[in-house]
C-alpha cells in the first residue's frame, strides 16, 4: 500500500517534502526511513562513492567539524585522518 501512495506523486514530480507530508498521515514513519552507513575498513574508493552529506554525518558523529572544507575530496581526506576517532560508529 505504500508504494501506491509513494509512486505516483513522484512519476509526476511532487517535491519530497509535500509528499512527506501527505504520507505521515497515513504513516508517520516512512519519510523518517534512514539506512547506516558502515564506517569501519572503509577504503578511499568506497568514500568516494558517499554524499558530502554522509560524509558530514560522519565528521559529525566522530565529534570533528570540517572547517574551510568545500569539496568532496576535503572532507574525505578529513574522514580518512579521523579515522582513529571512529571505533564502531555508524549514522
Amino acid at each position: 500500500p505504500i508504494k501506491r501512495d509513494v509512486a505516483p506523486p513522484f512519476s509526476l514530480g511532487m517535491p519530497v517534502d509535500r509528499l512527506c507530508k501527505r504520507i505521515n498521515k497515513s504513516n508517520s514513519e516512512i519519510c523518517g526511513v534512514k539506512f547506516p552507513v558502515k564506517t569501519e575498513n572503509l577504503e578511499k574508493k568506497d568514500l568516494t562513492k558517499l554524499r558530502v552529506k554522509q560524509l558530514k554525518s560522519i565528521l559529525l558523529d566522530r565529534g570533528v567539524e570540517c572547517k574551510g572544507c568545500v569539496e568532496k575530496e576535503e572532507f574525505i581526506k578529513m574522514v580518512q585522518d579521523t579515522e582513529h576517532l571512529a571505533g564502531s560508529d555508524e549514522f
